[in-house]
């Protein structure tokens, strides 16, 4: 008989059924067990990763939240294990060490793992319009009509130097449309974050190459979750 042999086969798919378990397994430290104490999850992703196409693609969304967002929330994870801050949730660690020259790392990579995991839940398919009920009243009196509010939205995403987030924020009755550079968060500023864009490059590039404005404007046209908006308002 000839052939490779029955014992080497069977070796060969023990061999093959382990490599899968530790990749898995692998897959599953880099985004943070769930059930050891000190270590923040990887959230899933609210759809699929070709859902917002063709306004964001699969490649940009595998990219950004498989390689961008998992590497913060990996390292925040080890810088987090064993500190004083090992008890304490994202927004506590964003609010303790928000312009704390000893912990910059720490407030670099626990901020931008909660920076995008909010974003994630601004968009969903099929998303875009116009807001409804309470929260279209508020857009209409705090900025007049939702175009207003969509020209200085896209305008503020636009004139950000570098890096950088563009909110919708809560800001005592009003809402405001303000802009953060690298990592920082409105949570550290006293204001409430609605509605939020990604505007590192990213979060647009394959896409949109240098055109920022354009994808800002379809995230809004198109993805913009208003039912996360509006449900933010009642918190």
């Amino acid at each position: 008989m000839t052939g490779y042999p029955v014992n080497r086969v069977k070796d060969s798919r023990k061999a093959a059924s382990l490599f899968a378990v530790i990749c898995l397994a692998a897959m599953i430290a880099q985004c943070g067990p769930a059930d050891e104490k000190g270590l923040f999850v990887l959230e899933p992703l609210p759809y699929a990763e070709d859902a917002l196409q063709p306004y964001i693609s699969a490649e940009t969304i595998s990219f950004h939240y498989g390689r961008h967002h998992a590497g913060y929330v990996k390292m925040a994870n080890s810088l987090v294990k064993g500190s004083v801050f090992e008890d304490n949730s994202f927004e506590e660690i964003i609010k303790l060490t928000s312009g704390k020259k000893g912990h910059v790392p720490i407030f670099n990579n626990v901020a931008q793992a909660w920076n995008h995991a909010f974003f994630w839940k601004c968009m969903k398919p099929g998303g875009g319009g116009s807001p409804k009920g309470k929260l279209a009243k508020k857009v209409k009196d705090s900025f007049g009509s939702l175009d207003v509010f969509k020209e200085e939205f896209i305008t503020t995403a636009n004139s950000q130097f570098g890096s950088g987030w563009t909110w919708l924020v809560l800001d005592g009755d009003k809402l405001k449309v303000v802009k953060t550079s690298n990592a920082d968060t409105p949570l550290t500023h006293g204001l409430k974050p609605v509605f939020a864009v990604d505007v590192w490059e990213h979060a647009y590039y394959l896409d949109y190459q240098n055109r920022r404005a354009d994808f800002v404007e379809k995230v809004l046209d198109h993805l913009a979750n208003w039912d996360f908006v509006a449900s933010q308002l009642e918190q």
